[in-house]
């Protein structure tokens, strides 16, 4: 059987979507390009998830007019179903509710207590369900002083420290160009969602999974965490530095920069060799990575001297001769347009009826599997255009909200 024709990886599974803006539905497109039935629950009050309306950038109708898909909206929303749903009433509440029931995933970004409200806190429903995987992402996580802040990513990045790592080392803090954090914090949701239906397929017993960015934001300080952890010493901003490699950086050349990331005392001699400088793995002060940790910044002007004047493509085939990671430094539409990216299908189209161009083009999704391939089943929705489908499909009187 051709990997095409097996059924997707969560074929079956059902997921009902409380989240918005970023996290959560990075969780629950994964969850959707993996096959799942994904319902995205939106609240007529405001027009649906907030990033419909994060412009600039729209795709257009067939009369040239703005839709509310924006970009943002479409980069973390296909592979859903969308129903207009006012949590607010008596009747919503009751829509989510036969939803719910039917669900194996609930998943919400609510503030921690926010649902109590509603009955549809994760109290409540894994008491009416205890098979129910019940996923909740909110700022700082339902416990600690913090608990009732708000969350946002840049707050996120701000507090779990990446921002004091970011930047140039005589600059200001900076944020990650994108919302790392959001994004971050959706791919542990989704681990840990398929986690716990591993447990409730091998047990029967459902749970609640209480998930922070703040907390996954920590998580991802990696070796710079540790390395804090380990010598009591806070790491520094280096701009495009490592703090554990050298030479592994940006560096300048003729039309501007390149990267070079020499991994080990091997690869730095060939380095050298391969741009005149034989004599640096010689000299004690450069014979070892440590020794060139010590002394980074007489190293980084000696190299930068030697490289600013040669040309990108002549840099990167010396290096590439002699096996020594190096690359050039794109632009989104460098990136999004290389032979690489085609080969890989980083880029997807997928067709939208009522679309001006009849399709939207959106980021691939990384993963590529032997057997259950992901696939693009759905674009992302119009606002509550699966309202009355999902009603059908679910036994739920159909009722306005």
């Amino acid at each position: 059987m051709a990997a095409s024709d097996t059924p997707a990886a969560l074929q079956g599974l059902v997921v009902l979507d409380l989240s918005r803006i970023l996290a959560g539905p990075t969780a629950t497109q994964l969850l959707g390009d993996l096959g799942a039935t994904v319902i995205k629950v939106e609240n007529p009050k405001t027009g649906g998830d907030d990033t419909r309306g994060w412009g600039p950038n729209y795709a257009l109708d067939r009369d040239g007019n703005r839709t509310d898909l924006s970009a943002y909206f479409m980069a973390a929303n296909r592979n859903k179903l969308s129903i207009s749903v006012d949590l607010s009433t008596e009747q919503g509440q009751e829509t989510v509710k036969h939803l719910a029931a039917r669900a194996d995933v609930v998943i919400e970004n609510y503030k921690p207590g926010g649902l109590d409200k509603y009955g549809l806190d994760h109290a409540t429903l894994l008491k009416a369900h205890p098979e129910l995987v019940y996923c909740s992402i909110s700022g700082f996580g339902q416990t600690g002083p913090n608990r009732d802040q708000p969350g946002y990513d840049l707050m996120a990045q701000g507090y779990g420290g990446i921002m004091s790592l970011t930047g140039a080392p005589d600059g200001p803090p900076m944020k990650v160009g994108v919302g790392i954090a959001d994004v971050m914090c959706g791919m542990y949701a989704a681990i840990g969602i398929l986690a716990a239906l591993r447990h409730r397929d091998a047990t029967g017993e459902g749970q609640h999974i209480d998930l922070a960015l703040v907390d996954a934001q920590m998580a991802w300080l990696i070796n710079e965490g540790t390395n804090f952890l380990t010598s009591g010493k806070l790491p520094e901003r280096r701009g495009n530095a490592h703090p554990n490699i050298v030479p592994y950086d940006a560096f300048p050349c003729a039309e501007g920069h390149f990267l070079l990331a020499v991994g080990n005392d091997a690869q730095f001699a060939r380095f050298c060799d391969a741009f005149g400088l034989g004599e640096l793995p010689e000299d004690p002060d450069y014979t070892t990575n440590l020794a060139r940790i010590e002394n980074r910044v007489r190293l980084t002007e000696i190299l930068s001297e030697a490289l600013a004047p040669l040309p990108r493509d002549e840099i990167l085939a010396r290096c590439h001769r002699v096996k020594v990671p190096a690359g050039p430094i794109h632009t989104v539409e460098e990136a999004l347009t290389s032979d690489q990216a085609e080969a890989r299908n980083a880029v997807v189209s997928v067709e939208t009826a009522d679309t001006a161009k009849g399709t939207i083009s959106l980021l691939g999704n990384p993963l590529k599997f032997s057997r259950t391939p992901v696939t693009y089943r759905r674009p992302p929705p119009r606002f509550g255009q699966d309202t009355g489908m999902v009603r059908e499909m679910f036994g739920i009187k159909p009722k306005a909200d």
